[in-house]
């Protein structure tokens, strides 16, 4: 009797071929190639529409050729279709891009962050009340005094004014 094999296992063993690369910039397409027959994920889709973007930014593709190829790369299931959607263009074009610091000028002293600036002004508004409240103040003709009213009354204002210049920048 002959050796019934299902069909199947015979594509799984010709999968194995594994392409050779001349230099370092070819390995991402050859690992894309070697995993040709895995499914692609969002995040692989979004790095080929990245090097797409940075080759029309080149002048590597036209407009037309964009939508296309991000058409083709949305589209795309394995790494095999999204490593021909890029085939023809040099490796290493999309580099991940470090965190964005806003440029300074030389020289010129870093600005407080707001969150700092209302954490501090917080502290000492509560520690005005603190001190208005639980310190004995000495007491006026009429019994009572006034120092700590307008020690918090100053201290509103203060505070008031310094989180409104913080929240409108």
């Amino acid at each position: 009797m002959a050796d019934r094999r299902p069909s199947y296992a015979f594509s799984i063993l010709q999968v194995g071929v594994v392409p050779v690369t001349a230099g370092s910039g070819d390995q991402g397409v050859a690992d894309a190639t070697a995993r040709g027959y895995l499914r692609a994920s969002h995040a692989d889709r979004e790095h080929v529409i990245n090097v797409l973007k940075a080759a029309f930014v080149q002048g590597r593709l036209t407009n037309d050729e964009l939508h296309v190829r991000v058409d083709q790369a949305f589209a795309s299931r394995t790494y095999a279709e999204l490593a021909a959607v890029t085939v023809d263009l040099p490796a290493g074009l999309a580099r991940p891009e470090p965190g964005s610091k806003p440029a300074r000028v030389e020289g010129e002293q870093p600005v407080a962050r707001p969150g700092t600036v209302i954490r501090v002004a917080t502290g000492l508004y509560a520690g005005v009340w603190s001190l208005a409240l639980l310190v004995p103040w000495p007491a006026g003709g009429d019994g009572d005094s006034a120092t700590p009213a307008m020690l918090v009354f100053t201290a509103t204002l203060v505070y008031l004014i310094v989180v409104l210049i913080r929240w409108g920048t």
